[in-house]
């Protein structure tokens, strides 16, 4: 059973800073890739970030490349998104996620539509 337990969402103005954490077991850290979604209301999940278990290389999309980090700690088997300069459209529920890398490649390894395992997701708000 691969469980994801999400952490850090909350209200923040426009211009301000959060840091999500994804926690997992030592076994998923180790196992999988993980990445960010995200889905405000009335839209469609969207990807955020990844970074890969093998390489460590980090993954992001335009809207949100510069101003979010992601990053893995290995001691606390956590994956962090550390979010800055947010902006009111970054208002949406965020959700960790997993994903085989047996079975993908690179960018394709944060296809929204298949990854393995899903977190319950945190609320981000940002005001204006």
């Amino acid at each position: 059973q691969v469980q994801l337990v999400e952490s850090g969402g909350g209200l923040v103005q426009a211009g301000g800073s959060l840091r999500l954490s994804c926690a997992a077991s030592r076994r998923t850290f180790n196992t999988y890739n993980m990445g960010w979604f995200r889905q405000a209301p009335g839209k469609d999940r969207e990807f955020v970030a990844g970074v890969s278990r093998i390489t460590g290389i980090t993954y992001y999309p335009d809207s949100v490349k510069g101003r979010f980090i992601i990053s893995r700690d290995n001691a606390k088997n956590t994956v962090y998104l550390q979010m800055n300069s947010l902006k009111p459209e970054d208002t949406a529920v965020y959700y960790c996620a997993v994903r085989d890398p047996a079975y993908c490649s690179g960018y394709g390894c944060y296809d929204v539509h298949k990854m393995d395992y899903w977190g319950q997701g945190t609320q981000v708000t940002v005001s204006s």
